[in-house]
């Protein structure tokens, strides 16, 4: 019974004392999240304008366009960073389009 109870204290002193083993985001992880974040943030920013746009009222467009095409800027720069850390051929023509894109919607304000 001793012995039971000595394996017993053993066993939960080392589940204790043992380092819990913490999964985090790899760099991947981090590049993707930004991207999905980031292009869906401004996605809603550009669907807030065109809902505000057909209810007439032209407040703060271009800030928030602005502020969209800056958003979505940052997510292709997080796409290819993500590819990159992959070591894979990131979709050159489609982030290029993206790309164009976004900073046609920067430059028409």
């Amino acid at each position: 019974m001793k012995m039971l109870a000595f394996v017993s204290f053993i066993v939960c002193l080392v589940t204790i004392i043992s380092p819990v083993e913490i999964f985090a985001d790899t760099a991947l992880d981090i590049y993707m999240n930004d991207f999905y974040s980031k292009s869906n943030e401004a996605s809603q920013i550009l669907k807030e304008i065109e809902k505000s746009l057909k209810e007439g009222s032209r407040k703060e467009v271009c800030s928030r366009q602005r502020e969209a095409a800056r958003l979505g800027l940052l997510a292709n720069k997080s796409l290819i960073k993500a590819f990159e850390i992959e070591g894979a051929n990131p979709p050159i023509q489609a982030i290029k389009a993206s790309q164009q894109r976004w900073e046609s919607i920067l430059n028409e304000c």
